[in-house]
């Protein structure tokens, strides 16, 4: 039988059931995270569930992040933007209305993460013609920084002291304290997003956004609307960061100016470049070993750590672009494949 009319598994040879298998350790990797943060907090102590609590709700802000820049190319400084209006309009809804009930909230939050990306992607993408990488990159850091400036000085949300003691989110009758039961909740929304993500990148629509990320050009020649592609995946990663940021406000108890700034979207982009640029799980390693690293360097050396780190994080771009994940597995299955595989030691689609 010809070997172009043979499909299916019969169609590997033994070399490419070798590579096949190989590139099966990030669904490996993935389990296991989540194993390990499913058990873990009966083994710690209520700081180290605080803390990671607290990771798991950043983990939503750098997979937003990690949708833009690693799936559509887009270099976003305002994901910390989408996520801190997030924080401080559900605020608002808890301490002015008494809203507390965690579903309202949380659609809350995200409807705001929405429709504040929607307002920046119709001023730096949705134009006339194409943005450019920098014009967008400045967009969205200038449009974080005037939000954080407004916000430092407008008293309805408390100017330089934004809005403490908030109260805790309930479901129900019951409230979700700070602790396990708040960590599962968060962990719990970071499984959904990140399934509902996996699935998105994997499908049709992540093919034309993986051949955009790699030739721009070639995708637009084949009729496909770029910007209308860059728009939606733009709106649906500030759907993520409003999330985020909704949580983040009622787990600390307090939402600031400083949650809306240029500093929070930057230390998204490190923890993400960290932990491996376009693979979602990336971003979450990203998130946890950053802040640890942070935490411990912290005591270990009390005025220079920020610089002990900067360097850690300096040597991990310039020697391992692809990030600490890029140390696990391979760059085919780090980018991911499409379809069928054809001949033998013919690379998937």
């Amino acid at each position: 039988m010809p070997e172009e009319l043979i499909s299916g598994p019969a169609r590997l040879a033994p070399p490419a059931r070798v590579a096949a298998r190989a590139r099966a350790l990030l669904p490996g990797i993935e389990l296991g995270l989540l194993a390990l943060a499913l058990v873990l907090p009966p083994f710690l102590e209520d700081f180290w569930v605080l803390f990671a609590t607290r990771v798991a709700i950043l983990s939503l802000l750098a997979l937003s992040f990690d949708l833009v820049w690693g799936y559509a190319g887009i270099m976003s400084f305002g994901q910390a933007l989408f996520s801190g209006m997030a924080g401080y309009c559900t605020a608002l809804l808890a301490t002015q209305l008494g809203v507390t009930s965690v579903f309202v909230l949380l659609g809350t939050g995200a409807l705001v993460g929405l429709f504040v990306a929607l307002a920046v992607a119709a001023l730096v993408i949705l134009g006339k013609r194409a943005p450019s990488l920098v014009f967008v990159s400045l967009g969205t850091l200038t449009g974080s920084y005037v939000v954080e400036r407004l916000a430092r000085g407008w008293s309805f949300v408390g100017g330089q002291n934004g809005i403490p003691s908030l109260p805790r989110l309930t479901l129900g009758r019951f409230e979700i304290a700070e602790g396990p039961m708040f960590y599962y909740l968060a962990l719990f929304v970071l499984v959904l997003v990140y399934v509902g993500l996996r699935f998105f990148t994997r499908s049709q629509l992540g093919l034309v956004l993986a051949g955009m990320r790699q030739q721009e050009g070639r995708i637009a020649f084949f009729g496909y609307r770029l910007q209308h592609l860059k728009g939606v995946t733009f709106c649906l990663a500030g759907l993520i960061a409003g999330i985020s940021g909704c949580l983040y406000a009622f787990h600390e108890g307090y939402v600031g100016p400083g949650q809306l700034g240029p500093v929070q979207s930057t230390q998204v982009v490190l923890y993400v470049l960290f932990g491996g640029v376009g693979t979602l799980v990336g971003a979450v390693l990203g998130v946890s070993l950053v802040d640890l690293f942070s935490y411990f360097l912290s005591q270990r050396f009390e005025t220079a750590w920020p610089i002990v780190l900067g360097v850690l994080l300096l040597l991990i771009v310039m020697y391992r672009p692809s990030g600490l994940i890029g140390l696990l597995v391979s760059d085919r299955e780090r980018i991911g494949s499409f379809g069928r595989g054809g001949k033998t030691g013919e690379k998937p689609r």
